[in-house]
């Protein structure tokens, strides 16, 4: 996509990319994901005075949910969550994987024996989400991007699916407000990112978040 001719060196090369950015755009980008960043913060704060406590008590363990995913260009980081599994849910996840299904490297479960009773409703309200604007500020990921693989999901990407990673991912996305729960094959969220990286500006990223609000609040198309 996109194609531009550079040099490195005295050598020409040709590179591309799905969609060329400017520098006064990725600044606005930023802007806005500091300034959400901020504010979902202090909400995260509030919700954890309030869920920290039921979390501990239905499942002692950790509050926050930590998990190494991959991001831009392939770059690791850990994304942080509000844990609504037992502390073993990583390892029963091996055998739930006959029961996935979803199809392609990502894993989803219908009634899911793993998630504490809590865990069902921070999961419908997407609040277990919030303590991502923590990687948000850190610039692990954005507002809105597309979503971060697990190291194990990535391993089984195919090449076509690694155009998926060209930009930052986000706590919400494409994929999230086009009813995330009904969709079953991963090529389909594979194109939905890469529909939102083709089409991407501000306003483009100012109507998902706005979606997304509503799709909350509607209780649709959550996890």
């Amino acid at each position: 996509y996109n194609p531009q001719v550079n040099t490195l060196g005295d050598l020409p090369i040709i590179s591309g990319c799905i969609k060329p950015v400017s520098d006064s755009e990725m600044f606005v980008k930023r802007a806005m994901d500091i300034g959400g960043g901020l504010v979902g913060v202090v909400i995260m704060a509030m919700f954890f005075a309030i869920f920290a406590p039921i979390i501990y008590l239905q499942s002692p363990g950790p509050i926050f949910f930590k998990q190494k995913r991959v991001g831009r260009n392939g770059r690791p980081f850990n994304v942080y969550k509000f844990r609504s599994m037992y502390p073993d849910a990583e390892e029963r996840k091996k055998e739930l994987m006959a029961k996935n299904t979803m199809k392609g490297p990502m894993f989803k479960l219908d009634k899911d024996p793993r998630i504490i009773p809590i865990g069902h409703f921070l999961r419908k309200s997407s609040i277990d989400e919030f303590p991502q604007f923590i990687n948000v500020l850190k610039g692990d990921m954005s507002m809105v991007g597309t979503r971060p693989p697990t190291m194990e999901e990535y391993e089984q990407y195919l090449p076509h699916h690694r155009q998926r990673l060209a930009m930052r991912p986000g706590i919400t996305g494409l994929w999230q407000v086009s009813g995330r729960s009904d969709i079953k094959d991963f090529d389909e969220v594979v194109a939905l990112d890469t529909k939102y990286i083709a089409n991407w500006n501000i306003w483009l990223d100012i109507r998902i978040i706005w979606k997304t609000i509503q799709v909350v609040f509607n209780g649709k198309g959550a996890a």
